[in-house]
């Protein structure tokens, strides 16, 4: 009886020797190909090359060699088909009943700051996902392994009954399948952002899975959290937990929101979240400060809340963190006597990123039912703004700081959003209303005394002059908006009435 075969052909060694092996001790015949085969031989194991299979050398600088009928024909027949058999016997074609293989490292190389186009495209392989493809396609009498947490399953079965069992080899394919698409929808992105293709007629992505969830946004929905394979690592995706119970789906998301609003800040800043819209967010002198004034914005809302801070966590604010319950609290790092001072409570989950990496650009993916929306990140600031005053005054010094907090936030506050603020925190907060003037009037009322004086900032325009004398009867003396309404003039000359100083940015900043 002819020995069964198996074609071993890596990238990726780990574990492939134990594993070859255990195969050859099986009366399994490997075929290999070079730096694979070399290093079964190195180890000791009977290997023979795809070219004494073939008959035919490697060419072409490697970018030929298992690309041949005598390879494929193995993987590709069907074992008990008898006219495949007659075929098979007259071409001098054996069947192939293991495929073992993985792929180029095309990620790792376009994941280098230096890589150059050349070597990505050759860091395209062909022949590998040709072979996997092959295999899983015919998986009925094939098994093919693309993961190296695969070994011990098979091994184990071979040695149980002599057989990999029907319900694992497609379960194996089945994974072949998602590797292969993954790996072209990684070349693709790279591709299309070669061509300069901004909206190409297919969109491919890929993500990996980071963790099963618990639940999703309520108990009854499952749910799992992925992330982008080469994604920023200024995010919550790629952040460290250090402590405290696992991330739920809420908690990502409420996360992921305190980050990209403590993202606007240079200075020390602390911000706190609540079902995804800011409670308080305040900038100081030193992160303490910062945070002192984003708990005095909302010292209610906060309970419960993610936390996020753009500078390391020291002991004293530790000690203040620990004062309340918190779910999450997001820094860059922190010291060791504040991680003793907040690992008291083991629920507490502590996430560190690296605030100093620049940021990958990347698309935002919101998915409709039977669709999906693909848009920029909402990255535009006051810096990109072509400013303008049309009221009769211009802001004083401190009203500008206040109205560039304010403008930081509210693009960060579901719409219609209104942030009220002086120029170290947020006051009042008015997020999500169905009128604008709704939202006004829940941060004006917020914000309450602490109103006179302060900015409010909105994230649209002012479709009437309502606002703005909702502004004014509350003490607010600089306001800062979108501009661009047919009643423009309206709000102005409210503005003026009462001494108001308004700024238009020119710039809207809906989120949904």
């Amino acid at each position: 009886m002819a020995k069964k075969r198996a074609l071993i052909s890596v990238s990726d060694k780990q574990g492939i020797t134990e594993f070859a092996k255990g195969l050859s001790d099986l009366g399994y015949e490997l075929i290999s190909t070079g730096g694979t085969k070399k290093a079964l031989q190195e180890a000791g194991v009977p290997v023979i090359g795809v070219n004494d299979v073939t008959g035919f050398p490697e060419i072409l600088e490697g970018r030929v060699k298992t690309l041949n009928p005598l390879i494929h024909g193995g993987l590709l027949a069907k074992f008990d088909n008898e006219d495949h058999q007659q075929q098979m016997e007259a071409h001098g074609i054996n069947p192939i009943e293991l495929v073992i293989v993985n792929l180029y490292p095309f990620q790792q190389t376009i994941a280098k700051p230096d890589v150059t186009v050349d070597d990505a495209i050759e860091n395209i392989d062909i022949g590998g996902p040709t072979m996997l493809r092959a295999s899983a396609k015919n998986h009925q009498y094939v098994t093919v392994i693309v993961d190296p947490e695969d070994y011990p399953r098979v091994l184990t079965e071979l040695n149980m009954t002599g057989v990999v069992q029907p319900a694992t080899r497609r379960k194996l394919a089945a994974k072949v399948f998602r590797h292969t698409a993954s790996y072209d929808a990684m070349i693709a992105e790279y591709m299309t952002g070669l061509s300069g293709e901004e909206n190409p007629e297919k969109l491919t992505v890929t993500y990996e899975l980071k963790q099963s969830l618990r639940y999703g946004e309520n108990p009854h929905q499952e749910a799992a959290f992925y992330r982008k394979p080469l994604g920023s690592n200024f995010s919550i995706a790629n952040a460290e937990q250090l402590h405290g119970k696992e991330l739920s789906y809420n908690n990502i998301n409420d996360a992921n929101a305190a980050l990209q609003i403590v993202k606007e800040f240079s200075e020390p800043a602390a911000v706190a979240v609540k079902h995804m819209n800011p409670c308080g967010v305040g900038t100081g002198a030193n992160i303490f400060d910062a945070y002192t004034k984003a708990y005095e914005a909302d010292p209610v809302s906060i309970f419960g809340g993610i936390v996020a801070l753009n500078r390391e966590v020291d002991k004293a604010t530790a000690e203040k963190l620990y004062e309340i319950f918190l779910e999450i609290i997001i820094a860059p790092s922190f010291s060791e006597e504040a991680i003793q001072v907040l690992i008291g409570k083991k629920n507490l989950r502590l996430l560190t990123i690296p605030f100093g990496e620049k940021q990958k650009p990347e698309r935002v993916l919101t998915s409709v039912e039977g669709g999906l929306l693909v848009q920029d990140q909402d990255r535009y600031t006051l810096d990109d703004a072509n400013i303008t005053v049309p009221t009769k005054r211009q802001p004083t010094e401190e009203e500008w700081e206040a109205l560039k907090l304010g403008w930081k936030v509210v693009k960060h506050v579901k719409s219609n959003a209104i942030v009220v603020a002086n120029s170290e925190k947020t006051l009042g907060i008015g997020a999500g209303q169905m009128n604008r003037v709704g939202s006004a009037k829940i941060a004006l009322e917020q914000a309450g005394e602490a109103a006179k004086g302060a900015g409010l900032a909105s994230d649209a325009f002012f479709p009437m002059d309502d606002t703005v004398e909702a502004a004014a009867k509350a003490g607010i003396t600089a306001i800062i908006q979108t501009g661009g309404s047919i009643r423009d003039q309206d709000s102005i000359n409210k503005a003026d009435e009462y001494g108001i100083a308004m700024v238009f940015t020119g710039v809207r900043h809906f989120k949904h």
